[in-house]
């Protein structure tokens, strides 16, 4: 079970993976506030900062079909509220403004989670003084998520190995399955979990 998805390029030995993490953290926050601030009608700062990102990407080696499908996984919920916005008054202008900042927001989050361990991330969030309860919700959430994905394995093998039909309604309904079986697996997970640690002190 391959458990580097979200992080897959993150310790490489690059000179963008070398640098500080909380440098890599103020820059992708910068960038990504300018991003969505900065109006539209400055189309050279939309044009740098895509250039800066390319650069960037380069630099740190990472391949560039990981990042190209990361894009592809990730933009159809941005693309779905652009659509929306070309019914209305300069609808146009709005879906390019949405996409184009969406996409260049998505690309500094990819870099910056394959040219920094995950665990460093939240170290450095930790020293600029994140909150404790958003650093810890975000740990819990990186390490049992892996969790989650090896039981939607496990329980999409035991289905494939029990059926051989390939009938569209009845994969819809395995899908269904499999959703409510997670639900609930994970559900009684997290109160297991909670208890567990609870009954250590945490708080």
């Amino acid at each position: 079970m391959r458990h580097d998805f979200l992080d897959r390029y993150s310790r490489l030995g690059s000179p963008i993976h070398r640098l500080p993490t909380a440098l890599k953290l103020l820059a992708t926050f910068s960038l990504i506030l300018a991003t969505v601030a900065v109006p539209f009608s400055s189309l050279w700062f939309f044009v740098v900062a895509a250039g800066l990102l390319l650069i960037v990407a380069a630099v740190s080696a990472i391949p560039w079909l990981f990042i190209f499908k990361r894009l592809l996984l990730l933009e159809p919920l941005a693309l779905g509220i652009a659509v929306m916005a070309l019914f209305q008054p300069n609808g146009t202008t709005i879906f390019l403004s949405i996409v184009t900042r969406s996409t260049l927001c998505l690309f500094t989050v990819i870099l910056l989670s394959n040219t920094t361990p995950f665990e460093n991330l939240l170290r450095a969030l930790g020293r600029v003084g994140a909150p404790r309860i958003l650093v810890t919700i975000l740990a819990l959430m990186y390490r049992y998520l892996f969790v989650l994905i090896d039981e939607g394995e496990r329980i999409t093998r035991a289905r494939m190995s029990r059926t051989f039909s390939t009938n569209r309604v009845r994969r819809w309904q395995a899908l269904a399955s499999l959703i409510g079986q997670l639900f609930v697996r994970s559900t009684e997970r997290a109160e297991r979990i909670y208890a567990a640690m609870t009954a250590r002190g945490w708080k």
